[in-house]
């Protein structure tokens, strides 16, 4: 691999270059990388179809990919914090799950699904930067978990509940040190710096070293590219710029409850100005008279 490739970013490839079916193989080594299995995409298309807000359009991409044997993998990449994401994630999973199950279908004809969650915040608490969510019954009293009869394995084709449910993946990108460990740190690494490093082999980064290259772009695409990357910066920043904002709010209003609290409790004015840095002017405009006294 080429030192010297500038590379577009994963999510505006997502959008424009990954659903092509010549770059299949590109989705398909970074699922195969992540799931453990080999992959193989018949169709992508979009996750939740309809318009596109202009909010939507610069802060999330949302893909489904339909498996060769019929499983569903949603990717969702997502660079603004939701409170509630784990919720959407969930919504995203039972949508893909009815919409295609068609009236009067068997139950036993549920497609499986793999929400894979690509997130550029710091959604929850947890010291990881990957986490795997599956769904398993654990007895109440025994401590054991359930399984499947081998009825349901043979008619089923498959062997533990876990596989019939939703499975969920976490990526968070934020977190992610740069460190390589394995293969799948090789692809967080790209979807990090947008660039990949002459010595990765994991599935598909040769693929997308060579074919999601600026330079390959039409000057359309790339014109495109450029402003896409411009309002995505500008939208980093004013989230940036509201949580530093947020936070000398927070400060201003903690020292005016420390000044509150010393008048409360018979300090001296000048002591009240010295220790927190208000002025004469600041207590006189902050502080009820029924404090300031």
């Amino acid at each position: 691999m080429s030192k010297d490739r500038t590379l577009v970013s994963f999510d505006w490839a997502a959008k424009n270059l990954l659903r092509r079916k010549a770059n299949y193989v590109i989705l398909e080594g970074f699922l195969t990388t992540l799931l453990g299995k080999e992959i193989k995409i018949s169709s992508i298309g979009d996750a939740e179809g309809g318009k596109e807000t202009e909010d939507q359009k610069y802060n999330r991409v949302d893909i489904l990919a339909e498996e060769q044997d019929g499983t569903l993998i949603i990717i969702e990449l997502q660079f603004t914090p939701e409170i509630d994401y784990f919720h959407r994630m969930t919504f995203g999973s039972s949508k893909a799950t009815t919409d295609h199950l068609e009236k009067g279908m068997p139950y036993s004809k549920v497609r499986k699904v793999y929400s894979i969650n690509i997130v550029y915040f710091d959604l929850g608490i947890g010291k990881d930067y990957i986490y795997h969510g599956t769904t398993s019954f654990m007895g109440l009293h025994y401590k054991d978990e359930l399984e499947l009869s081998p009825i349901q394995k043979a008619e089923f084709g498959i062997l533990e509940v876990k596989d019939i449910f939703p499975e969920f993946y976490i990526l968070k990108i934020d977190r992610f040190s740069n460190d390589i460990k394995d293969k799948i740190d090789e692809w967080m690494y790209f979807f990090k710096n947008s660039s990949i490093r002459p010595e990765f082999n994991a599935l598909g980064l040769a693929e997308a070293n060579e074919r999601l290259e600026y330079s390959r772009l039409s000057p359309d695409e790339q014109r495109i590219y450029d402003t896409y990357v411009d309002i995505r910066r500008s939208n980093e920043s004013t989230v940036y710029t509201a949580k530093l904002e947020g936070r000398a709010e927070g400060r201003a209003e903690g020292i005016l409850q420390v000044a509150k609290k010393m008048k409360a409790e018979g300090v001296a004015l000048d002591v009240i100005l010295k220790v927190t840095g208000l002025s004469d002017e600041d207590i006189d405009s902050q502080l009820p008279s029924r404090v300031r006294g």
